[in-house]
């Protein structure tokens, strides 16, 4: 049996995460604050300036399902009318691309972990894992 071999400097390799969400959320801040406390590097996508990757947003849909990742009882998603309208996946997908307030925010990738919401436990099981 062969030993692990130590990352240089003998440190642990460099944590980072993938933070999409809008800056005035305060869940959003909440979660880039739960990272920077720990010395996490977090990479964040202002929704808001730049809309998400529709591959990305389907990695989070594929775990979750896209109804889960929706803030049901949000103000955005009454104002859109998205609870009245009947309209397939592919074309709400549009809408959330479009106005990413209707999410729970935020969206968090950790390596090959995902969370969605204010959800701090799923935060440390990624800087655990």
């Amino acid at each position: 049996m062969s030993k692990p071999v130590p990352p240089p400097n003998g440190r642990p390799a460099e944590v980072s995460v993938q933070l999409f969400g809008l800056k005035r959320s305060g869940a959003t801040r909440a979660a880039e604050r739960f990272f920077k406390e720990r010395r996490v590097k977090v990479v964040f996508v202002d929704l808001g300036a730049r809309p998400i990757a529709r591959g990305e947003l389907g990695r989070f849909v594929q775990k979750f399902g896209l109804t889960a990742l929706l803030d049901l009882e949000g103000q955005a998603y009454e104002k859109l009318g998205l609870a009245y309208l009947r309209i397939s996946e592919e074309r709400l997908l549009e809408r959330v691309i479009q106005h990413p307030e209707v999410l729970k925010l935020p969206l968090v990738r950790g390596g090959k972990l995902l969370s969605y919401g204010d959800d701090p436990e799923s935060w440390a099981a990624m800087l655990a894992g």
